[in-house]
């Protein structure tokens, strides 16, 4: 038990009062550095201000809140280090919620009830676990990809029994760094020696980003045959149908995947907007609706998905439903930048099915809101556009469109935007727009590119992070923002404020576009700096 005496724990169950079961088992078990939350909430308050070795969550966190919720926030927003150890508590025996529990791979999960000696054996099995690849876990937290890589190596020749699993890592860091290419022969080494659906899940991933779709989803399709409770293969075989272009297709297996295992916020959400996109209203209300009422408890509720549920409520002629739906908008998420954008888009829809005159009085605020980086999605931004050409606001169309393709992360992007134009028979128009964002983008990066090359680094890097500001997710922008950061510190010295900045800029190119060939020499210049300056974690 000494193993534990130090070890710090937040137990997460919706108890007051007196000491739950949990925490005097913990205690018989030797740990005494418990916190306790008692809804997600709370929790994850504790988690961003305190770090703990160990989260033990119960499934069950009362009305409207669940523990996979919980994990689904964490793991999305990366509020927690790899360090932390998340065990998934739940007595619900129904199949439904403890797929939905363990498929969102938390390190464990317990099945109550349980005794002290279970909870010990899990608990000890994860921390031996953890500390094997602790100093991978180190390396990555530090942005130290590459030599998170070597370690993994170092550690396949060293621990022969736990190969495997330092050869995933390995694969998983190659995917990260955007290098699908040299992901693809681990999977592949991988799927030959074990066979294992996570193996094959992984080489379907390295070469769909290398953008061979029909060759991912013939692996997919068996996947999910072979393995048809799994869910992760579900979502990237129906992520392959969309990149393809085929929606219905991958509306259909999300459906599926929801039906299996129905308490997945995001892939509900993705299912619902895909239902919009492709005039599936009924559908699509049903999982909107699921949607709102997941999320309602959680801090990082998005008010893009009251818009959806309100445009398919008026699609259903459910206008009242749809008013209400707008009121709890503006009364639930006051200080949400994206919410008056949010709000003038719904009552818009509003507008638009009664013939309301108030529609572009509306339309006019919704486009002045998403002017400034406010964070509204493609999706939100493209269907502004739409209703702004039926609406004759074609100006107020342009604006949005030129945003759009200013922020456009990829040519499958630009092309939609353009699209918008051609439906509504002013593709020339959408055209000219395009060559317009790309000069402008092409003129600002070649600003600050002067600048690096007069020796003005502190130059480059203003004028770049402008660029930034106005267009986060155009990878251009910002691939080319994070070098005059990396160049300025390699000139004038470590800064860490600018070191932050830079690493999160890595982050951002390596998540925009992950098979951007310029993401692993950005990380790797990124370590040497580290090294150079005696700031990395591996060299103390």
């Amino acid at each position: 038990m000494s193993e534990l005496t130090d070890i710090r724990v937040l137990l997460v169950e919706p108890q007051s009062g007196m000491r739950s079961s949990i925490h005097n088992m913990l205690n018989l078990c030797g740990v005494t550095r418990i916190e306790h939350a008692v809804s997600s909430g709370t929790a994850l308050s504790f988690i961003k201000n305190k770090y703990f070795d160990l989260i033990l969550c119960e499934y069950e966190l009362g009305p409207g809140q669940d523990g996979q919720q919980l994990l689904e926030d964490m793991r999305h927003h990366n509020l927690a280090p790899l360090t932390t150890i998340f065990i998934m508590v739940t007595g619900e025996r129904s199949y439904e919620k403890v797929v939905g529990a363990a498929e969102l791979a938390p390190s464990d999960y317990l099945l109550k009830p349980f005794t002290p000696d279970e909870l010990l054996g899990r608990v000890s099995k994860a921390l031996k676990k953890r500390n094997l690849f602790i100093s991978i876990y180190r390396h990555m937290d530090a942005g130290e990809y590459q030599r998170a890589i070597e370690e993994c190596r170092r550690l396949e020749a060293k621990h022969a029994r736990e190969r495997i699993d330092f050869m995933r890592l390995r694969a998983e860091l190659h995917i990260l760094l955007g290098e699908p290419a040299l992901a693809e022969p681990v999977y592949r080494q991988l799927s030959e020696t074990r066979a294992v659906a996570w193996a094959n899940l992984g080489l379907a991933r390295s070469i769909q980003l290398q953008g061979r779709y029909a060759e991912a989803q013939e692996i997919l399709k068996v996947l999910v045959v072979e393995n048809d409770r799994y869910m992760d293969a579900y979502d990237l075989l129906a992520r392959n149908h969309e990149l393809a272009g085929e929606l219905e297709s991958a509306k259909d297996i999300l459906s599926h995947a929801v039906g299996i295992s129905p308490h997945g916020v995001r892939r509900l959400r993705r299912l619902g907007e895909i239902e919009l996109a492709t005039g599936d209203f009924r559908a699509a209300e049903t999982h909107l609706k699921k949607v709102v009422s997941k999320v309602r408890f959680s801090e990082f509720r998005d008010p893009e998905d009251l818009v959806n549920l309100v445009n398919a409520l008026v699609q259903n002629g459910n206008v009242d439903q749809a008013q209400l739906v707008v009121r709890d908008l503006e009364r639930s998420m006051p200080d949400e930048l994206k919410t008056p954008a949010c709000r003038a888009i719904s009552a818009a829809i509003i507008h638009a099915g009664n013939n309301d005159p108030r529609l572009k009085f509306e339309l006019s605020n919704a486009v002045e809101a998403s002017r400034s980086n406010i964070g509204l999605s493609t999706n939100m931004k493209l269907d502004l556009a739409r209703q702004c050409l039926d609406s004759a606001m074609n100006d107020e169309a342009g604006a949005v469109i030129l945003e759009v393709m200013r922020n456009s992360s990829n040519d499958a992007e630009m092309k939609r935007a353009i699209s918008v134009f051609e439906s509504a028979g002013l593709g020339a128009t959408g055209h000219s727009l395009a060559d317009q964002s790309r000069a402008e983008v092409m003129e600002l990066v070649a600003r600050g590119v002067r600048k690096a090359k007069q020796g003005d680094f502190l130059g480059a890097v203003e004028i770049l992070s402008v660029a930034v500001r106005q267009m986060p997710n155009n990878p251009q922008v910002v691939t080319n923002a994070a070098l005059a950061y990396l160049k300025c510190m390699e000139n004038n010295g470590w800064e860490h404020r600018m070191a932050q900045q830079a690493r999160q800029l890595i982050e951002s190119s390596g998540r925009l576009d992950p098979a951007n060939p310029r993401n692993a020499p950005l990380r790797k210049m990124y370590e040497d700096l580290q090294r150079k300056f005696g700031m990395s974690k591996s060299a103390h």
